[in-house]
């Protein structure tokens, strides 16, 4: 088949380059602009648009897609489109771009984990199994009917290792199903049929830098998996003094000989540890406001032992009684 791949991020990268390789034309590499990247703010290219040029296929890059990029990817007249992770929404004008449609592979066993974050939301709820979907898109949040779903172990120790690993399972999908587009013997089956089957359906929201808040008196599990789930980036952090400080590589700890106080940071055995709900949790680095990342265990050196600030609790709305005087408008 003629095809259009869409995708921005590195973990789009390997069904590129997947696709390239296969029997499918692909005629076009779909990518959001160059942007400031680092400190100093230099334009780089996404890493899609990098390969796609290493591997001399056309480019073109849109934030948005309408006006003339719609105009293009109709002159290309295309059989499909494959997306992954392309970082823009897909409106009707350009779901008609392709006779066959869209075909986004998506990090997740849909209908779990619609939307931006699925691997993270998923390792933050302390899943041990997830996978990878293949769906042409319709006009909702993930909703469009699935073509492939394999299932995958979800046992890394961050996002990063997580999304390399479904990647790479998640680009053979892929091409298997535009395989079977072209072969006509694509098999769909609408997501409200896996519902009707049991299936969960749950939303994936984007993973804010407040998600990343790690708060010492919950337990082990939950820590670790809360690390897990926004390593590297935004990055798990506390505050030290009204400070943020990011804390990596935690796991589960040696027995420890003393009771555990959420939010100390000491040593054991050579070892930094970290008290939390019900214990003790192994920390290997840490990033200090506005300085390097180095070894947990150096940090303490120089430090001694440190105490991490406890999280406020939000308030409850319905706890809060109104101090307002103000009569209500009747007519309201």
């Amino acid at each position: 088949m003629d095809i259009v791949f869409a995708g921005t991020p590195e973990a789009a990268v390997p069904a590129l380059e997947a696709l390239a390789a296969s029997e499918h034309r692909i005629r076009a590499v779909l990518t959001r602009p160059d942007a400031p990247v680092g400190r100093r703010r230099v334009l780089t290219p996404s890493p899609v648009k990098a390969r796609a040029l290493e591997l001399g296929l056309e480019v073109i890059e849109a934030g948005r897609l309408r006006g003339e990029v719609i105009a293009q990817l109709r002159d290309l007249d295309v059989d499909a489109v494959a997306v992954v992770a392309y970082g823009a929404i897909a409106g009707p004008a350009a779901l008609a771009t392709a006779r066959l449609g869209w075909f986004n592979l998506h990090f997740s066993l849909l209908p779990a984990h619609r939307g931006a974050a699925p691997v993270q939301r998923a390792l933050i709820a302390g899943e041990t199994r997830s996978g990878v979907s293949v769906f042409r898109i319709d006009e909702g949040m993930d909703t469009g009917p699935v073509l492939r779903r394999r299932e995958l172990a979800l046992d890394q120790p961050d996002v990063a290792t997580a999304l390399d690993d479904y990647a790479h399972a998640g680009a053979g999908e892929l091409v298997a199903a535009f395989d079977d587009l072209a072969a006509g013997t694509a098999d769909f089956t609408e997501q409200a049929a896996l519902i009707d089957a049991g299936e969960a359906a749950s939303h994936a929201e984007k993973i804010t830098v407040d998600d990343a808040h790690l708060d010492f008196t919950h337990t082990a599990e939950a820590i670790i998996d809360r690390s897990r789930g926004t390593s590297p980036a935004p990055g798990p952090w506390a505050e030290i003094s009204g400070k943020r400080t990011k804390i990596f590589g935690l796991g589960p700890a040696v027995e420890v000989d003393i009771q555990p106080e959420p939010g100390l940071l000491t040593t054991r055995d050579r070892t930094a540890v970290l008290g939390c709900g019900d214990g003790w949790i192994a920390v290997a680095e840490i990033q200090p406001f506005g300085k390097a990342r180095m070894a947990a265990v150096d940090f303490l050196r120089g430090h001694g032992e440190v105490r991490f600030d406890p999280v406020e609790a939000e308030p409850d709305p319905a706890d809060t009684e109104s101090t307002s005087t103000e009569v209500p408008d009747p007519r309201a």
